[in-house]
């Protein structure tokens, strides 16, 4: 099977075949090697990315250029999906969130990415995770009010009728909301 891709190491598209380039991206990533430097970078960036190269470079006590050249090759690496803002929702709007599962009629494969594949393309979806045991799918949603999940409800479960069970569950206190993922300290 030929198809077009294009490398996180560059800007580089050509076509290639399957096999030869799952091969590849494996010996490509087996081939970085991440250093106690890079692991303390990952989690600074992680805690806060609006930090200037020149302040990132201080805390880590390294020089601007190595540390734009370290930050760049974990990009290129993959290492760094996207960097964001997070943003005060109980100080800019209303939002309704909600911790949904959802359970299917049929698991096969085809039946499980096509029900991924609707979730994940709805802006409403915040998170969408395949689990097992229990439901098949725990999602997260956000939506201005209730009429608003209403609609979301109608537009992604009751108009699939592959869909068994559907049990949300209703914020009504974000405690806590931490994106950062556990690193290795030591390395």
């Amino acid at each position: 099977m030929f198809f077009q891709i294009q490398f996180p190491i560059g800007i580089i598209t050509r076509t290639v075949d399957l096999v030869d380039f799952y091969s590849n991206y494996i010996k490509y990533m087996e081939e970085i090697s991440l250093d106690a430097t890079d692991w303390r970078l990952l989690d600074a960036l992680q805690r806060d990315a609006s930090r200037t190269n020149q302040q990132l470079a201080a805390d880590l006590h390294l020089s601007p250029p190595t540390c734009l050249r370290r930050v760049q090759r974990l990009r290129r690496a993959g290492l760094i999906e996207r960097e964001v803002a997070l943003l005060a929702a109980d100080r800019l709007a209303a939002v309704l969130t909600a911790v949904v599962e959802i359970s299917l009629d049929r698991q096969d494969a085809g039946a499980l990415d096509a029900f991924e594949a609707r979730v994940i393309a709805d802006e409403a979806v915040q998170q969408c995770w395949r689990v097992s045991p229990g439901p098949d799918f725990v999602l997260v949603v956000a939506v201005p009010d209730m009429p608003a999940y209403h609609a979301l409800a109608q537009r992604l479960f009751t108009s699939d009728a592959n869909v068994r069970n559907v049990k949300a569950f209703f914020s009504v206190k974000r405690a806590k909301f931490e994106p950062r993922l556990p690193l290795p300290t030591q390395r």
